[in-house]
């Protein structure tokens, strides 16, 4: 979610860095940075949280003529929001911005130390400019160092750096991480990671494919593709609506953000994953001594996450886990035993009920974990310990990637605590892990199940009620579903453990009883289906979300080839999620702020 921008000109540069990087605030940051070069001499400010801070530190720093320059706002995914973890990272002579994920960063940076490289912060990213320094020793010139630096790093990412040895030369690389240039006449030259810092500044873009680097300088553009060919750049007109670019091509928020949670996904997963074990670094494992019970505590979407983790809990790390919802627990004198550990989850950290809860686990002298979105936040500053959930930030009312990540850190969390208890072996944890690294691709959205949903979305426009039904883990799956479609579309929804139907509720099933049902191939699937065609015996309309093909349904939408049912709880929590978004749009809604609802519940 971090934000990039870069300017080569003669206008005043530190101001473009900060109208541009203030014109990226709605993606989320926790600090951000510049680096300016001129008259050949380096000026760098950062400052820990919102831009003010840092427009305050350079307030008396005045860029006048020529100069080139590089900003950054940074959510913190690997090493606290520090300014020593801000960017732009400093090698001896140069400076590099960064979004993205280096995947072989630890294996790079215990390389370059042993060669005597001293590092001065925790994050991924400084090792791109200690590495450039490296290459620039044994190469005939920058562009050469630049290269072979790129090709030396696996993972995704946009990349602007600027050196001392090339002061009228910005040097860019793209893979994975969106990034493009402007220009302004002959002379200027606009970086950015999204169209919004570019807009009134530039009327023509040129937006980067994968694998693309270069450099620019006042009279050049050059662009090569990854085979080091060169190519020739591709501008095309820069549209001028800046709410229209924030959403990047989406028509809502929730839609981007449902499109993010590949890349978020893999965000949470960063640094945490070995071959063998789970790496959370924020935690100390004396955390869970003497622990016999987990409490999770939550409210709304976040409870849904909750309620999964209570299956992942017991299943894996074999300790009794509970659950609570946190507007309820704390007004009805709970009893709380100091062998528990309290965990609470929310997306802002600020959620009331929640908070309340958290103090009152607290003076009742429980451990205490936070797993949340913000670092800073009351919760994370009132807990024990916390786990940051990466998402970046979420401007859809209507909670997408937030729960993908809640999620994704539980099952993570679950392993930690199991190879702690010695309750799954080391096949079974190695196997976990490697389901894991999957994630990211089963949640990324294919453009043909995208426009089959749109497609069947006008079937489910009238009728008296949805009920989402599953079994297991799949059963907070269907209470999220139900929300979704409840908070942005306004029709009636419910989810339901599949085998409660005939204690009650199947009394509703008739042609206008519209039943999504969640049917994983690896969890309980026949007995979900003998639920489903006890519906359909009664003509409820219904919707058969799995890999397997379901005669009974009415309509059937198919995920994508899955080993485990969980990365089948991934990819059908995309299609709920979309499912609701294009129920919510034929309606004519507005999806980003349904009526009635805030992002952050902040009262009781």
């Amino acid at each position: 979610m971090c934000g990039i921008v870069g300017y080569l000109g003669k206008k005043n540069t530190k101001q473009i860095l900060l109208d541009g990087l203030k014109e990226l605030e709605y993606r989320g940051y926790d600090s951000a940075g510049i680096a300016v070069l001129q008259n050949g001499n380096f000026s760098n400010y950062k400052a820990v949280g919102k831009l003010i801070n840092l427009e305050e530190k350079t307030k008396d720093f005045i860029t006048d003529g020529f100069a080139i320059g590089i900003g950054h706002t940074r959510w913190a995914t690997h090493g606290k929001p520090t300014e020593l973890n801000a960017h732009p990272h400093l090698g001896e002579f140069s400076y590099v911005v960064h979004n993205g994920i280096i995947e072989n960063y630890a294996e790079l940076k215990k390389e370059l130390q042993s060669s005597g490289v001293t590092f001065l912060s925790q994050t991924d990213t400084e090792v791109i400019v200690h590495l450039f320094e490296k290459n620039q020793k044994n190469s005939t010139n920058s562009l050469e160092a630049f290269a072979r630096t790129i090709k030396e790093l696996h993972g995704a990412y946009a990349i602007l750096l600027v050196t001392k040895s090339e002061s009228d030369t910005i040097f860019f690389a793209k893979h994975g991480s969106p990034m493009l240039v402007g220009i302004n006449g002959e002379d200027e030259k606009y970086f950015a990671s999204s169209d919004t810092p570019l807009i009134g500044h530039c009327q023509n873009v040129n937006y980067f494919e994968d694998g693309d680097y270069g450099y620019v300088t006042p009279k050049t553009v050059a662009i090569y593709d990854k085979n080091g060919v060169k190519k020739e750049a591709k501008f095309t007109s820069l549209s001028q609506n800046k709410l229209s670019a924030q959403k990047e091509g989406y028509r809502f928020f929730m839609e981007k953000e449902i499109y993010e949670q590949s890349v978020v996904i893999s965000d949470t997963l960063m640094g945490r994953l070995s071959d063998k074990e789970i790496i959370f670094d924020e935690l100390d494992a004396t955390l869970f001594d003497g622990i016999n019970e987990i409490k999770l505590c939550a409210c709304g979407t976040s409870y849904h996450a909750a309620m999964s983790a209570s299956y992942l809990f017991e299943r894996y790390s074999k300790i009794r886990t509970s659950l609570e919802i946190a507007s309820e627990f704390r007004y009805r004198e709970p009893i709380m035993s100091k062998d528990t550990l309290f965990v609470v989850i929310s997306q802002s950290g600020e959620t009331a009920d929640t908070l309340e809860t958290l103090k009152m686990a607290k003076a009742a002298g429980l451990k205490t974990l936070v797993i949340c979105n913000v670092d800073n936040s009351s919760m994370v500053r009132l807990a024990d310990a916390t786990i940051l959930t990466r998402a970046g930030i979420e401007k859809g009312v209507a909670s997408t990637k937030a729960f993908a990540t809640q999620v994704t850190v539980f099952w993570m969390l679950s392993l930690y605590i199991a190879k702690l208890k010695n309750s799954l072996g080391e096949s079974q944890l190695a196997k976990h892990i490697s389901l894991l690294r999957e994630i990211p691709s089963h949640v990324k959205v294919k453009d043909d199940m995208h426009e089959r949903i749109k497609r069947l979305s006008k079937r489910y426009l009238h009728g008296h009620g949805f009920f989402f039904i599953g079994r297991d883990i799949f059963y907070p799956l269907a209470l999220e579903g139900a929300l979704k479609l409840k908070e942005i579309s306004y029709m009636h929804a419910e989810g339901y453990p599949a085998g409660e139907m005939k204690h009650g509720p199947i009394a509703l099933a008739d042609p206008e009883l519209f039943t999504i049902a969640l049917l994983p191939k690896h969890l309980h699937y026949e007995k979900t289906k003998s639920n489903v065609e006890e519906l359909s015996a009664r003509d409820s309309t219904i919707c058969a979300i799995s890999q397997i093909p379901f005669d009974k349904a009415d309509d059937f939408i198919e995920i994508s080839p899955c080993s485990d049912y969980m990365l089948e709880f991934f990819e059908m929590m995309t299609v709920v999620q979309l499912l609701s978004l294009e129920i919510s749009i034929r309606l004519g809604n507005d999806v980003d702020m349904p009526r009635n609802l805030a992002k952050s519940v902040t009262v009781e």
